[in-house]
């Protein structure tokens, strides 16, 4: 499982390469040699689109995102697991109904036919990329709730320090 979960980070970092690559190409190519790549500013849309979508696989599982909660640093253990499983609960909720709202805009992009502008290349696939992010962080968000519920010794969250 271990495995699965990193393969997933692997995966968005990436598409934060890739993002950035686009970027950098594109800056030194107009800057340099005056020439615009087609369709950069849409491929880079849609990559940063896909890299969210990632991203929150990658965190949400760790949970070492950025957060802000002095209710559960200054709860006792005990307290603080059954926040982390409703906090869990709630987020598997909302990613997954998101999930599902995701893949009728897949299937709507793909029967309009919408195609960039210059190369005239589909949507649809950057729109799929995205949304296998999205059921990535379904399931790795189902992973942390049962291991938080029932094997909460292979969670490996940074022990955060109570402010004194």
């Amino acid at each position: 499982m271990d495995r699965f979960i990193d393969s997933i980070e692997w995966i968005a970092a990436f598409f934060v390469g890739i993002v950035a690559l686009n970027t950098f190409l594109a800056v030194f190519m107009r800057k340099f040699f005056s020439i615009t790549i087609p369709d950069y500013y849409n491929f880079g849309q849609f990559l940063l689109g896909i890299l969210i979508f990632w991203g929150i696989a990658a965190t949400s599982y760790r949970g070492t995102h950025i957060t802000v909660d002095l209710v559960w640093a200054n709860a006792s253990p005990k307290y603080q697991r059954w926040i982390d499983v409703f906090a869990t609960l709630v987020l598997l909720f909302v990613v997954t109904v998101q999930t599902y709202t995701l893949f009728d805009k897949v299937a709507d992009t793909r029967a309009s036919h919408i195609v960039t502008m210059d190369l005239q290349v589909p949507v649809w696939p950057f729109f799929l990329v995205s949304w296998i992010g999205d059921v990535s962080a379904v399931l790795l968000i189902a992973i942390r709730t049962y291991r938080l519920i029932f094997h909460p010794d292979l969670m490996h969250d940074p022990k955060i320090k109570t402010v004194e």
